[in-house]
C-alpha cells in the first residue's frame, strides 16, 4: 500500500517561539482526519516561518 502525502497549503509567516505549540495541537487534534501540519524556518529568511498543511 502506497502513502500519499498532499500539500494543502503553505504560508511563511513571523516566526515565533511558541508557534510549534500550535502545529503540535493542531497535529493532535487533527490526525484522525488525516491532516499534518508542518513549520519549518525559512531558508531565506530565517525570521519567518513556513507553515505547512497536508492530507495523508
Amino acid at each position: 500500500m502506497e502513502s500519499r502525502i498532499e500539500v494543502l497549503s503553505t504560508v511563511r509567516v513571523e516566526n515565533s517561539s511558541d508557534l510549534y505549540k500550535i502545529v503540535d495541537s493542531l497535529n493532535r487534534t487533527l490526525k484522525k482526519q488525516d491532516l499534518m501540519f508542518g513549520l519549518a524556518l525559512d531558508e531565506e529568511d530565517q525570521n519567518k516561518a513556513v507553515f505547512t498543511i497536508y492530507r495523508t
